[in-house]
């Protein structure tokens, strides 16, 4: 048995769970396992055990996450498609005082980009947005005129992965409109030119800095749509500045943060999501990462 003091390198590994998708989910079968897999090979640096468990399992009541001294929803995906059983399962672990960070309170607001509105409210720079319930044809033909541009940006307030996002000409119809609450914003050029930029953040600290690129004709940047991602040397400059404004705005207790972003045509920087939940951290592009978040995870049991 280890002593009192001793380095935790030489002391048993302690098991923390990470919450993945429902079992039963074929749609992200082929992608979380890796996913868990070089989160990991990264809590272990730190002298943890991840033991994965589905999120589904645990909306109704909170036994079996109780036992562990820390449960990380990094691997929660799915909850966008299933967002009143996400908004329960939020509440019973707040109830239960499960341990688990991002805290259960923060996972059921950032589950919905009205926080966005919010932030903007505390003087955090965002795109101009259009808050729709149900976006309609004549929603969209008017935001074009309302913004001054040739292409807009459809999105579901509850998302993942650019759900049912949708990027739309001037008079094209939009077909695959978002059911219920929606956002559109002025489409951003400097997407496919210079991409996006995410700014990764483990105990409150810059951890690495990730560009996200989208291939030729796309304006996605997720991997599942061909985009391409690149460890930057530092922030480029004025994103630090954007990143810590958000955080501050926030003012929740985070042990991780993705800040994602992009510049208008300007060059000023946009806040396009603050990723609280189950953020990408990228690792295999900063595996480096990796080691800070297990250090900041450890310095949080």
């Amino acid at each position: 048995m280890a002593k009192e003091g001793e380095p935790w390198h030489e002391r048993a590994m302690t098991e923390i769970a990470v919450l993945t998708p429902d079992a039963a989910d074929p749609s992200y079968a082929g992608q979380w396992p890796g996913v868990l897999e070089r989160l990991g090979e990264a809590l272990a640096t730190g002298g943890l055990t991840a033991v994965p468990t589905p999120w589904t399992d645990h909306i109704a009541s909170a036994d079996g996450l109780t036992r562990f001294p820390l449960v990380l929803p990094l691997i929660a995906w799915g909850y966008h498609r299933d967002h009143d059983r996400w908004m329960q399962a939020c509440a019973t672990w707040g109830a239960a005082g499960v341990r688990m960070l991002n805290p259960p309170s923060v996972l059921g607001w950032n589950s919905d980009k009205s926080y966005l509105g919010r932030l903007a409210d505390q003087g955090v720079a965002i795109p101009d947005t259009l808050w729709i319930d149900a976006p309609t044809q004549g929603d969209a033909d008017a935001a074009f005129d309302r913004f001054g541009v040739e292409q807009i940006v459809v999105k579901p307030r509850v998302s993942g992965g650019a759900y049912k996002t949708l990027r739309l000409a001037r008079g094209e119809r939009m077909d695959g409109a978002p059911e219920g609450p929606a956002m559109i914003q002025p489409y951003l050029p400097t997407i496919e030119t210079e991409g996006e930029t995410s700014l990764l953040f483990f105990g409150g600290k810059l951890s690495h800095v990730v560009g996200k690129r989208p291939v030729p004709g796309e304006f996605r940047v997720q991997v599942q749509y061909g985009g391409g991602y690149v460890a930057l040397p530092e922030p480029p400059a004025g994103a630090l500045a954007l990143a810590e404004k958000t955080l501050a705005a926030i003012d929740e207790d985070l042990l991780y943060a993705r800040i994602d972003m992009a510049r208008d045509a300007a060059g000023n920087w946009l806040l396009m999501e603050a990723e609280l939940i189950e953020p990408d951290f990228y690792l295999a592009s900063a595996p480096e990462g990796g080691k800070r978040f297990a250090a900041a995870v450890r310095a949080r049991l």
